[in-house]
Parts: structure tokens; sequence; C-alpha cells
């Protein structure tokens, strides 16, 4: 009777493990640095940004598998003439390890004031950069 009882109680501990482990996803994957550049190679940090330049973001992607999704949502916080926080693009790319950067043009001029871009990975907000136009 006892013998009974512990095949039955191992074959629900073996159930339950099977179905927690079908449904979990660990990924090792992780973002080692952020940072903002105006310029294409981003050598050079900067958290302000002319009214005409291109804004850089660069993700350095680490021990990422090569189905690792990072985003860009770009954002107006504060800016003249422009709704608060609106979102004025997003893209999403997948790689695996490696620097990944994304980039933010405009053909007209700026607005100046706040800004910021959410770097999201695998679809949870990871890192925010602010930055300004001035």
């Amino acid at each position: 009777m006892v013998r009974r009882k512990w095949l039955i109680f191992l074959g629900l501990l073996m159930l339950v493990l099977s179905t927690v482990a079908c449904e979990f996803s660990a990924s090792t994957a992780n973002i080692g640095d952020a940072w903002l550049s105006d310029s294409e190679d981003g050598g050079t940090r900067v958290t302000t940004f002319a009214q005409d330049a291109v804004f850089y973001a660069f993700v350095d992607l680490k021990n990422a598998p090569e189905d690792t999704t990072l985003k860009a949502v770009w954002i107006a916080v504060d800016a003249e003439g422009v709704d608060p926080n609106f979102v004025i693009n997003e893209t999403e790319f997948t790689s695996g390890s490696n620097v990944v950067t994304f980039n933010l043009s405009n053909n007209n001029l700026w607005p100046v004031g706040k800004y910021r871009v959410e770097i999201y990975l695998n679809g949870k907000l990871d890192k925010t950069l602010d930055f300004e136009v001035r």
C-alpha cells in the first residue's frame, strides 16, 4: 500500500514538473550597455542633440540566442508643438549577441524638448534613455 502511494506521488510530481518545464523559458540574453550617439559609429555618447541630427541608439546585446528580439520605441516626452508622450516610431529587430543600432531621422527639424527611447528585450522594457533636442 505504501509503495502504491509512493508511485502515485512520483507520477504526479513528474506530471507537474513536465508541465512547468514546458511553460518555463529562460533566456540568458541581457543588455550589457545602451547609449545614444549623434554619429553612425556610436563613438561619441550624447544626451543632447541638434534639431537637424539623426538619433542613434546602440544596444550591446550579450549572451543572446539568435531569436532574441529588441525593440526601440522613440517618444517625444515634452517637445514644442507635440502632444506629451507622443510615440514617434517603433522598430523591432531580431538578433543574437551583437551591438544593435537603432536610428531615427526627420526630414524637418526636430522640435526642441525632451525625448526618450525605450529599449525592450524579448517584449519587456529593459532600458530607458532620456535625451534632449536644443
